[in-house]
Formats: structure tokens, C-alpha cells, sequence
């Protein structure tokens, strides 16, 4: 077997990207819970959501992975992808949940998602509303891109979905 997208989505966005890929590529997408064998697979495309400074669903897969299958890893959260230093912590979260012989040789992709604080379970709600109280203390000039989207989305219903941002990574498996 050639490529196969996975994801690990709590609320959506994650998955909405893999769909969204599956149909541009024709490759199969499934959770990564529901794919337990990738021995005959030659790519692993990954859509992982970021929670709580880890892509869920992300370690798990990464470990399942044979030593010569390629992986595409591709992060689906709120953070401004456009803002370098989300990026190097997004990086870092990454780097954390993968091996090295993994992590050598994966391309890393990063989308936006988006979150509606309706739909959140009590224990995420409770969550980010421990991270507004925090970062809402925080004076201007210590504030940065990560913790201003925070202060700006809190409470709101915000979804950044763009098909047209899957375009660099169909080139890249292409």
C-alpha cells in the first residue's frame, strides 16, 4: 500500500483537514485509532490536533510506524501558523512525541483549526479558562502571538479551516 492519511481529532478541525486531503489525493483516511497496521504502508500522512502542547494520537503513531515508512506530519490548531515563534514551539511539542528515526526524516506541516467553546468538554473548558485567567494577567509587552490569539478567541466560536492551505503539502507528497 502507497500513503494513508491518519488523524487524531478531539473536536474536529484535525479531521476535517484529513477528509478534506483524502479527497484531493484519494488516499484512505482513517483515525489513528482505527489503523492499527501500517507495515504495508509506504507513507503515513498525519493530521494531529494540538491539545494541551501535544498532537493527540501522535506518539502512538509514530511508534507503530516501520523503520522505512516515510511520515508527513501536519498540526491542526488555533495558534497563527503565519507567526514564527508558534511555529518553534509547535515544532517543539513535535519533536518531544516522536523518535528520532522518525523525527529525521519527517516533513512537518502546520494548518489552522479552530475551536468552539460550546462544544468543549468541562474539562477542556475548565482548561482554557485557567490559560485565559493566566495570560489575561500578562502586561502587553510579554504577551506573545500564542497567548494574544488566547485573549482573542476566548469564549467564541472561531474556525480558521482553508482547503487552500492543503495545496503545499499535496505538492509535497506529490
Amino acid at each position: 500500500m502507497g500513503s494513508v492519511i491518519l488523524y487524531g481529532s478531539q473536536y474536529g478541525s484535525a479531521r476535517r483537514y484529513a477528509e478534506a486531503f483524502s479527497r484531493m489525493t484519494g488516499f484512505p483516511a482513517a483515525s489513528f485509532g482505527e489503523r492499527a497496521d501500517l507495515s504495508a504502508c509506504e507513507r503515513v500522512i498525519y493530521f494531529g490536533g494540538l491539545y494541551a502542547g501535544g498532537v493527540k494520537g501522535l506518539r502512538q503513531t509514530a511508534a507503530a510506524l516501520p523503520p522505512d515508512t516515510a511520515m508527513v506530519i501536519v498540526t491542526v490548531g488555533l495558534a497563527d501558523v503565519s507567526d514564527p515563534e508558534n511555529i518553534r514551539s509547535i515544532r517543539r511539542s513535535v519533536r518531544r512525541q516522536v523518535p528520532e528515526r522518525v523525527w529525521d526524516r519527517a516533513i512537518l506541516f502546520h494548518l489552522r483549526g479552530g475551536i468552539d467553546y460550546s462544544r468543549l468538554s468541562l474539562r477542556h473548558r475548565a482548561m482554557m479558562a485557567l490559560l485565559y485567567r493566566q495570560v489575561s494577567r500578562l502586561p502587553a509587552e510579554k504577551q506573545t502571538a500564542e497567548t494574544r490569539g488566547i485573549l482573542e478567541t476566548y469564549g467564541k466560536a472561531v474556525d480558521f479551516f482553508d482547503s487552500g492551505a492543503l495545496l503545499p503539502i499535496l505538492e509535497a507528497v506529490r
